[in-house]
């Protein structure tokens, strides 16, 4: 799990985007949330989830960073709260 750790700390975002991310992972449900961004079905463990939803907001990130008209900040940052929830929760497990 220490990989996860090192892509997450290595991620760098601008500072309103993750201020906007923070505030949401108060409020973060996992049911709600992850079946949102995986669909019906058993949801992942909580390390699987962290990389789908790595793969998912790098996506996000080259499309911010392309200016691409398809980009949407509020999927982004609702991405970014389920990946910072998830990344907590994994690491309440390994300790």
């Amino acid at each position: 799990m220490q990989d996860i750790f090192s892509i997450l700390d290595g991620l760098k975002r601008p500072r309103l985007l993750i201020r906007a991310a923070r505030a949401g992972c108060d409020d973060y449900r996992r049911d709600c949330h992850l079946h949102h961004h995986f669909g019906p079905g058993k949801l992942p463990r909580h390390g699987a989830a962290v990389l789908r939803l790595i793969e998912k907001e790098s996506v996000l990130n080259t499309a911010r960073k392309q200016k691409a008209t398809g980009y949407s900040l509020v999927a982004h940052v609702d991405v970014l709260i389920a990946l910072m929830a998830e990344a907590r929760l994994l690491r309440m497990t390994q300790g």
